[in-house]
């Protein structure tokens, strides 16, 4: 924390990362400046943000908007000269012109997770991947709270990392989702336990090439050492050949195959064998559904016994673990159909996992912001479960013109949610499922996947 003061810190965008990011350096004595290129936001509306509600926070923004300076619109060629560091939000890309600009000053460029990192205490177990963070993030806090006094769940999950950053001790333990976007830009970020889940194409928009998203991925465990745990997943290619490469000690887990050593499905039960078998519990004793949050439970479990868990801890907590919201998500059944929120289905692999879901003929909400995807292996995952696919969004003409090209024909577009919403309700029969799982982001439409969801289960209680 003292290494922040005094320092001129450059943080680069206004999110909510931006904003906690700013208060952690403001409460480490840093002189900040924050800068988005959005000339329309109000400067007094993010001074108010970071302040926070706390007495203890409002008082102290006196002394905070001395060392605050917040710059809006196109970027001031001069703002580099000076400055000690510079923090990006994860939503701005790192290779902008002005970011170039800065890295080539030999001004040091992190993210808010390096950030909060560097700042903060305690033990990181850390989890990425394309689909299932958020589940597994989820699932390993709450047995990690069951386990140790001080736990923070933070990350990609919706709490910066940085907003907790200053309360983390010596014994705390932190569960982070992390996102290909955060773990661009770390530097001696170094998990005790990290785990990647599974890599599928994703955010190409952003990454350009999937070496370069898989490269990211990846960097989760490059500072790790064979005194850390790496967990991976066994079926998945590009996960066993970095395997060979990591330098931390690695962790299968399958649902495929028995694993001499690691987490594994046999004949439905999740057993853990590290040099002894043990039965964790078996698959119809869970809440949550499908084979990926049978991967994403066995990835809980590799992580936990990896930092020492005891078995009966693990096993208590995914008996009681009933999901997350937003993730195949039963809504409500109104007049015989079954209502089903997959909003944070925001990629083809994440929807295809949904449709996988479904035990009933499905009418599919599908489309919205384009992030390069190719949707070919989504469509043919419908495999006659999808009696309707209703399209809205960016992505609407190239997902239909995909579909029809595969044979896929029931197709309807709709310019809003609400009358997407309303062609399923005329479509779906008593017996059948309708289905939000759009296989793209949401941007555009809505803020994020959460408030689309929100939309949806609001739609679904007025019926």
């Amino acid at each position: 924390m003292d290494e922040m003061k005094g320092k001129k810190i450059l943080v680069f965008g206004s999110g909510i990362s931006g904003e906690s990011a700013a208060r952690l350096l403001l409460q480490s004595g840093a002189e900040v400046i924050l800068y988005d290129g959005n000339e329309k936001l109000d400067p007094r509306e993010i001074e108010k943000k970071i302040a926070g509600t706390a007495d203890h926070l409002e008082s102290n923004m006196a002394d905070w908007s001395r060392r605050l300076q917040i710059v809006l619109g196109e970027f001031p060629e001069q703002l580099p000269d000076h400055l000690d560091l510079t923090v990006m939000s994860p939503g701005v890309p790192t290779d902008l012109p002005v970011v170039e600009e800065m890295k080539k000053r030999h001004i040091p460029v992190w993210g808010e997770i390096e950030l909060a990192y560097v700042c903060g205490k305690g033990d990181v177990l850390a989890i990425t991947g394309t689909n299932g963070k958020t589940t597994t993030t989820a699932l390993l806090g709450q047995i990690m709270e069951r386990y140790r006094d001080s736990v923070f769940v933070v990350g990609n999950i919706g709490n910066p990392y940085t907003s907790v950053s200053l309360e983390t001790r010596e014994d705390s333990v932190i569960v982070a989702e992390m996102s290909s976007f955060q773990l661009e830009t770390v530097h001696t970020f170094r998990p005790k336990v990290s785990a990647i889940l599974n890599i599928t194409p994703d955010h190409l928009n952003r990454h350009h090439t999937m070496e370069a998203y898989i490269a990211a991925k990846e960097r989760i465990a490059e500072n790790q050492t064979p005194e850390d745990v790496c967990v991976l997943n066994y079926e998945d290619d590009v996960l066993r050949e970095f395997g060979q490469k990591t330098n931390a000690r690695v962790l299968y887990f399958s649902s495929r195959r028995k694993l001499k050593r690691g987490v594994y499905l046999d004949e439905g039960r999740i057993v853990c064998d590290l040099g002894e078998r043990t039965e964790i519990c078996s698959v119809g004793e869970l809440q949550i559904l499908g084979t990926h949050n049978y991967e994403n439970a066995m990835a809980a479990v590799a992580m936990a016994r990896a930092y020492g868990v005891p078995v009966d801890m693990i096993r208590q907590t995914l008996l009681e673990f009933s999901g997350v919201e937003h993730r195949i998500e039963f809504v409500a059944e109104k007049n015989g159909v079954a209502y089903y929120n997959d909003s944070k289905g925001t990629n083809p692999d994440a929807a295809i996992r949904g449709i996988q879901a479904m035990n009933r003929p499905t009418v599919l909400i599908g489309g919205g912001y384009d992030k390069d995807s190719s949707y070919e292996e989504w469509i043919r995952s419908f495999d006659g479960k999808v009696k309707k696919l209703v399209l809205l969004g960016a992505t609407k003409e190239k997902i239909a013109a995909t579909a029809r090209r595969l044979g896929f024909t029931e197709i309807d577009m709709a310019d809003s949610f609400e009358e997407a919403f309303e062609k399923c309700v005329k479509y779906a029969q008593p017996g059948d499922a309708v289905l939000l799982s759009p296989a793209c982001a949401s941007w555009g439409m809505f803020k994020n996947y959460e408030e689309r969801g929100d939309k949806f289960k609001e739609l679904v209680d007025r019926l």
